[in-house]
């Protein structure tokens, strides 16, 4: 097997590809309607369509694992996002592209579902933590630069350009893995687990701790969903606030995550995932504060409480997916499809209800994010711990 080094780069540039998926998009969807017809409102379906596919993909992708090499599995799911990626760039409506990202999303699902287990079966625990770490911040960087290119690519371009980038390099990516045998051949089966997705569903240990999850990042991605359209068409501002925002957001991320598995060897795996839950939440509710109570919002105190949100999920999101994926035992190939399922369905939902009040600024987004970011701090809590081994001591006796 090839070397550890190499071998994660593949895996994060995988991950990243399926990211740059939303991102190199989000910069054009306020000018779609210009381009394809339609509203605003219909515009913000372009990406909760991607959302959704990408839900439908996690389980397909999950199940596929106990039964096929993910190694192979990876490098049909990276083909199959570039012909989408291509085909997406004929669309004539809104309506049609929504339905062509509907399917992107279905085939981009596979490094999301794949990488987490690829580092697991690396990596023994306190490495893995610090590794999923990594690999996370590199992702996050893709949500700060992906919207400077795709900016760039819409303004010298046209809208279809992101799409032609996403293609080249999904498609590279696959001929990588394809020519890379030895790397596929280290990746067989996820688990040979007998479980299936039922099982997963009645651990409470496993969708405790994968719904804090999915409940954190969906608010902070709902957030990042909206922020184009209300910082350019309620708050004054402009895409490059936007970008700022990402920008400060990630690097914050990047620091904390980095530092999460020290965090964990000194205070515990729940401390930690509860405190960084409540830190996040506690930017959401100062953004929906900023909405309620100011008749044209700050894009500086915006930025400032994004950073809140960014801060808390980085030092939640290594320990936390990896307590999740524990949870699943050798069902860990479901397990990361419904892990990664519950944070894209959080985004879809959440992007959804936002889109019928998405010019009406600030504070609709900011009530959204809050209050799935305050279910997220009860889920990840001390009492929720309690009351989950609580049920499971009287279903013994």
């Amino acid at each position: 097997m090839q070397s550890k080094t190499f071998i994660f780069i593949l895996i994060a540039c995988g991950t990243v590809i399926g990211l740059a998926g939303t991102d190199l998009v989000l910069p054009a969807i306020p000018m779609l309607p210009t381009y394809l017809g339609g509203d605003l409102k219909a515009a913000q379906w372009v990406l909760a369509a991607f959302a959704l596919g990408t839900a439908i993909g996690l389980l397909m992708y999950g199940e596929l694992g106990s039964r096929f090499k993910i190694g192979n599995l990876l490098v049909v799911s990276l083909l199959s996002y570039a012909t989408i990626s291509y085909i997406s760039t004929y669309a004539t409506s809104l309506f049609e592209l929504s339905f062509l990202r509907f399917f992107q999303g279905v085939v981009a699902a596979g490094p999301a579902v794949f990488a987490p287990v690829m580092v697991k079966s690396m990596f023994e625990s306190r490495a893995a933590i610090a590794m999923l770490g990594r690999i996370g911040s590199l992702e996050s960087v893709t949500p700060a630069l992906a919207p400077i290119l795709g900016a760039w690519l819409l303004e010298m371009f046209g809208w279809k350009a992101s799409f032609y980038i996403t293609a080249i390099t999904a498609l590279l990516l696959s001929i990588i893995w394809l020519l890379s045998k030895k790397t596929r051949q280290g990746f067989g089966y996820s688990q040979n687990s007998t479980e299936g997705y039922f099982s997963l569903v009645k651990n409470r240990s496993f969708i405790r701790h994968a719904l804090s999850q999915a409940f954190t990042l969906g608010a902070l991605i709902v957030i990042v969903f909206a922020a184009p359209t209300v910082i350019t068409t309620t708050m004054d501002g402009k895409l490059s606030d936007f970008i700022t925002m990402q920008v400060i957001g990630v690097a914050f991320f990047i620091v904390s995550a980095n530092t999460s598995h020290k965090l964990v060897e000194r205070f515990g795996d729940e401390i930690v995932i509860t405190f960084g839950s409540a830190l996040s939440a506690l930017g959401c509710i100062a953004i929906f504060s900023l909405g309620l109570f100011s008749s044209k919002p700050s894009v500086e105190l915006l930025w400032s409480f994004f950073v809140c949100v960014n801060l808390g999920f980085g030092i939640r999101a290594p320990v936390g997916f990896y307590k999740a994926l524990q949870s699943a035992g050798t069902n860990e190939s479901r397990g990361s499809a419904l892990i990664v399922l519950f944070i894209m369905l959080t985004v879809a939902i959440g992007t959804a209800l936002v889109a019928p009040f998405i010019e009406e600024g600030l504070v609709y987004v900011g009530a959204i994010a809050a209050s799935i970011s305050i279910a997220s701090v009860w889920l990840s809590s001390r009492f929720a711990d309690s009351w989950e081994k609580r049920f499971v001591a009287e279903e013994i006796s």
